[in-house]
């Protein structure tokens, strides 16, 4: 015999996926500012019950979990909206320092919380795809002569990662501040071998051409 749904229980259901949306958003906000805050500090900051929040996550561990996967997705869809066809290996290594500044937020959060709570090899599996795709970008570039080659792409990709998660906690927690990711985003290129000015003009490149993208998306593309 075939079933229908209850009256009500679609509702129910979007009600449970907004509820673990804005537990996951105050989450962010809460552990970006302590790190150590509670699950039920985290409850009350989304105005929710202890009931509803431990309905989502079991534990500490459940929601970092979460945190850590949503924050690599961000990652990795960031790096794929700065793909441009063609592009040298110096322009896709800018377009990606910036993409990485823009949810560094999370980025920085992903690294931190994780390594305190998921573990050093959790966090690698976690960023696996994204750091693939740097360390491939560094490699062109050393066989290019873009990039300095005095150690292996992939120490060179891990030690650029370590800048820009220093360069963004900076950001956050002193005066100085870098609202579009210029200032970082050529210190990452200067650090990968490539002579300041160099590195600045093409920064300056390409935020140039995503602004025109935004604002001018056919003159863009030609």
């Amino acid at each position: 015999m075939q079933t229908t749904d209850t009256p009500g229980r679609a509702p129910q259901r979007s009600d449970a996926r907004a509820n673990r949306q804005r537990i996951l958003a105050t989450a962010r906000r809460k552990l970006r500012d302590d790190p150590d805050a509670s699950l039920d500090s985290i409850a009350v900051a989304a105005g929710l019950a202890r009931r509803t929040l431990y309905g989502h996550f079991s534990n500490r561990h459940a929601l970092i979990t979460e945190l850590a996967q949503e924050a690599a997705q961000a990652l990795r869809q960031a790096f794929a909206m700065t793909r441009i066809p063609g592009a040298d290996p110096l322009e896709e290594m800018a377009r990606m320092a910036l993409a990485a500044w823009a949810v560094g937020d999370q980025y920085r959060m992903l690294i931190s919380l994780g390594r305190r709570h998921l573990g050093e090899e959790a966090i690698r599996a976690t960023l696996a795809p994204a750091r693939q795709e740097a360390i491939a970008a560094i490699r062109r570039g050393q066989h290019e002569g873009v990039f300095a080659n005095h150690v292996p792409a992939p120490v060179l990709a891990q030690a650029l990662e370590a800048l820009m998660l220093a360069l963004a906690e900076e950001n956050t927690t002193s005066t100085w501040a870098d609202p579009t990711g210029e200032a970082a985003a050529t210190a990452f290129l200067v650090a990968a071998g490539v002579a300041p000015q160099t590195a600045s003009r093409r920064v300056r490149a390409v935020l140039h051409d995503q602004v025109v993208s935004v604002l001018q998306p056919d003159a863009a593309m030609t």
